[in-house]
């Protein structure tokens, strides 16, 4: 199954806000359950900064929502991997938690950090933000949305070949 993913680093004053990212897609994310892992973000609302210290968590699509209307706040970093809602718990702990500074975001083609999700969003280090879906039309409303974003796959794959040749990358 194929993978799509758009990189968002210009173009806003900050980055991974999730109000607006829930609104380049549709508003998907009440449709998955979520595992918010490594977060590192600075809510003001006590009961959020309580779960949001732990490793990971574990939120409903609707609970997610609830709570960034409540406070739409920065994230510096963390991964937000979206599962379908019959996929439990103990199965997605079966597999390593994903991280935002895993290389694994940087590959050509694209993959999920997670291999049961089917999406995924992840805040890297407030200079960017990066959505990887199976779903295209997730990474098309975002590109959307977000106009000066760009392809993941198109970056990645432009890397790979410029590592060849000595370059760098942005992430690097």
């Amino acid at each position: 199954m194929m993978v799509y993913g758009a990189v968002l680093k210009k173009g806003e004053r900050y980055y991974s806000y999730l109000g607006k990212v829930f609104a380049a897609i549709g508003n998907a994310q009440r449709n998955y359950n979520w595992l918010i892992s490594y977060p590192d973000c600075f809510p003001a609302t006590p009961e959020f900064g309580a779960l949001l210290a732990r490793e990971h968590c574990w939120l409903t699509g609707e609970e997610l929502t609830e709570m960034i209307r409540q406070e739409d706040f920065q994230w510096v970093w963390g991964v937000l991997s979206g599962f379908a809602k019959d996929i439990s718990w103990e199965k997605v702990m079966e597999y390593p938690v994903p991280d935002a500074d895993s290389p694994g975001f940087w590959r050509y083609p694209l993959v999920l950090e997670h291999p049961l999700a089917s999406l995924e969003i992840a805040a890297f280090d407030s200079s960017m933000t990066l959505l990887v879906s199976r779903e295209k039309k997730h990474v098309d409303g975002f590109r959307t949305f977000f106009s000066l974003s760009g392809d993941l796959a198109e970056e990645n794959e432009a890397y790979q070949k410029n590592c060849v040749k000595g370059g760098t990358h942005y992430a690097d």
